[in-house]
């Protein structure tokens, strides 16, 4: 089996369509415009897992037939990205009730912590049945079954990693949340098949990127296909499409792509 990942969601952080708005993105009826909150599943022939648990977690896994994770990695701790952690806890039933492993930065796994006090690597005394974690901090690159995993620390507000993933010479990294690619950073997106970018919307944004900028690192790093995600209901699917290069293409939910 060669890499491959799915897109359990591509929206930001209000989703698409947003709460009692009547625009013409939201009100589409095109599927490719109904974003679910970013996050993505990477399969090889000997691994499994998921990058952040949005909201609609739960949602994407039954719509997706997803019943196999091994590891959850984090980008970040906000809510958008960390909101469904406590489903993880079906995963742990699934997996003979076994504790996961959960990989991110130091400073993203304290965060985590916080919002979930309660999560922990043993089964609970009382029979009430939690996520079981291991969490592993990480700053250097790790393997999770056969993928090379290695963390790309970009600029975002709170601590923000993307990830590359690598099997027998494929390459696929995945970039949701950023304003700022680091110099350092770039030089671990050399020789990509596939980069998945943030995009949240044509106009500017602090701490996202925008159409003109994700493009013009598209342009820069040089992958041989791209991707945009985290996207906003400011443009449909179907006007990034007519606005992009053919190797290029907005991402949707359910998409399947493979390296």
């Amino acid at each position: 089996m060669s890499l491959k990942l799915t897109f359990l969601g591509t929206g930001t952080s209000v989703g698409v369509p947003q709460i009692g708005c009547d625009c013409k993105v939201c009100a589409s009826p095109d599927s490719r415009d109904k974003r679910r909150r970013s996050g993505v599943y990477v399969e090889s022939s000997k691994a499994a897992f998921i990058i952040d648990t949005p909201p609609e977690f739960r949602v994407a896994c039954i719509e997706l037939g997803i019943r196999k994770v091994d590891a959850i990695v984090f980008t970040h701790a906000h809510m958008d990205h960390i909101a469904a952690f406590d489903d993880v806890r079906r995963f742990n039933t699934l997996n003979n009730s076994s504790p996961m492993r959960c990989y991110a930065a130091a400073e993203t796994i304290a965060s985590i912590r916080n919002v979930f006090p309660y999560i922990s690597d043993k089964s609970n005394a009382l029979g009430l049945y939690r996520p079981m974690i291991n969490f592993v901090p990480v700053s250097d690159p790790f393997m999770i079954g056969d993928i090379k995993v290695t963390p790309l620390p970009v600029d975002h507000g709170p601590r923000t990693n993307g990830y590359r993933m690598d099997l027998n010479g494929a390459s696929i990294a995945y970039i949701s949340d950023c304003s700022n690619i680091p110099d350092s950073t770039k030089c671990l997106l050399e020789n990509l098949d596939v980069l998945i970018l943030d995009c949240l919307r044509k106009r500017e944004h602090p701490t996202h990127l925008n159409f003109e900028t994700a493009l013009a690192y598209m342009n820069e790093l040089k992958p041989k296909r791209g991707y945009f995600t985290h996207i906003c209901h400011d443009i449909s699917h179907k006007e990034y499409e007519n606005a992009l290069p053919p190797h290029i293409r907005p991402a949707y939910d359910g998409l399947e792509i493979t390296a």
